[in-house]
């Protein structure tokens, strides 16, 4: 994601050489039938790290003062002003990163502002038990921390290398007496469900995927055709994930899945089949989520109203992100 960074300088030419053909002429025969029309300007978007652009999510919990009038001089506003104090601007570049520094807390967090969109979705409250699923490398989890304080939080991640990543970004976000608050846990996401049924108020399913943004410049053109291979195993997964969520949910409690990919397969595919074979289930309308951010987001029409694809286009160079929202019922 933050290829920018590194290629920044580079002239255009040899960046077109750093895209990994094999998977640009994957995602081209896939996503044209798809996306129609709308693959050639999210393709532009996506081939081209120079115009991506990074959001600000700020830290409630740190001082610093002047930092959001030096944001304002460069151009940035607010873009979810009642949820979060997260600032963006049309322009592309991005803001430096900060180290972390043990007992130091950060000032802000980058990321792609449309990540903060599940979590809008989710619509945690004070007080409500929240399962993070698959909560590496953490910005989700920091941001639900940012807008309310819940009674039990969970983090969850399976990986060894992103749960050592995800503990060091709580750390670097929220103080003690909070960070008591929040235990991350090293479970199989798919057994959760099984290990504390109807347990939460709210789980969020930000699950593994083909990170499209990523895969376009894998620069080992075999690891590229083993990713492509094992693509279509994601769906599984990512639907056996999901199943877990329902268990652990409570009667009432709702759900929030969402990827970073554009494919169908891994998106609506997989909502459609856990709501054809969970009865328990239901969809819930996030399209008003939609219509508040409108002006900052481009999105896929078409969609069912459970489900939202955010499109990056220049100047709003912002996701993939697909979102869908789900609620349990009482099966009785």
């Amino acid at each position: 994601f933050f290829l920018s960074l590194k290629l920044g300088n580079k002239t255009k030419g040899k960046l077109q050489k750093q895209i990994c053909q094999v998977v640009l002429d994957h995602f081209e025969k896939q996503y044209t039938a798809e996306l129609g029309d709308a693959w050639s300007s999210v393709r532009d978007v996506l081939t081209s790290p120079w115009c991506w652009q990074h959001a600000l999510l700020l830290n409630r919990f740190s001082q610093s003062p002047g930092l959001e009038s030096s944001l304002a001089e460069q151009g940035y506003h607010p873009a979810f002003p009642a949820a979060f104090r997260c600032y963006i601007r049309r322009t592309p570049g991005r803001f430096p990163s900060q180290k972390h520094q043990a007992g130091r807390l950060k000032e802000y967090y980058l990321l792609n502002a449309a990540s903060l969109l599940p979590v809008l979705a989710l619509e945690v409250k004070d007080g409500e038990d929240v399962l993070d699923l698959c909560a590496a490398p953490g910005g989700k989890s920091v941001a639900i921390l940012q807008c309310a304080c819940p009674g039990h939080f969970q983090c969850n991640e399976y990986d060894d290398l992103r749960l050592r990543w995800l503990e060091q970004t709580i750390e670097s976000f929220i103080p003690d007496p909070l960070i008591n608050l929040v235990m991350v846990s090293k479970l199989d996401g798919r057994h959760i469900g099984d290990l504390q049924p109807e347990f939460y108020d709210k789980v969020l399913v930000d699950a593994p995927c083909s990170n499209d943004r990523s895969w376009l410049f894998s620069s080992d053109p075999q690891q590229a055709v083993l990713r492509l291979m094992q693509r279509k195993e994601l769906s599984s997964l990512q639907f056996q994930l999901l199943r877990s969520a329902v268990k652990a949910l409570r009667p009432g409690g709702s759900l929030v899945y969402s990827t970073c990919t554009l494919s169908k397969a891994e998106n609506s595919d997989v909502i459609h089949l856990l709501l054809s074979s969970c009865r328990d289930v239901v969809p819930v309308d996030i399209s008003e989520v939609a219509r508040g951010v409108s002006q900052e987001f481009t999105f896929l029409s078409g969609m069912q109203q459970h489900e939202l694809l955010v499109l990056p286009e220049k100047g709003r160079a912002w996701g993939p992100m697909y979102v869908a929202k789900l609620k349990k019922i009482s099966s009785t």
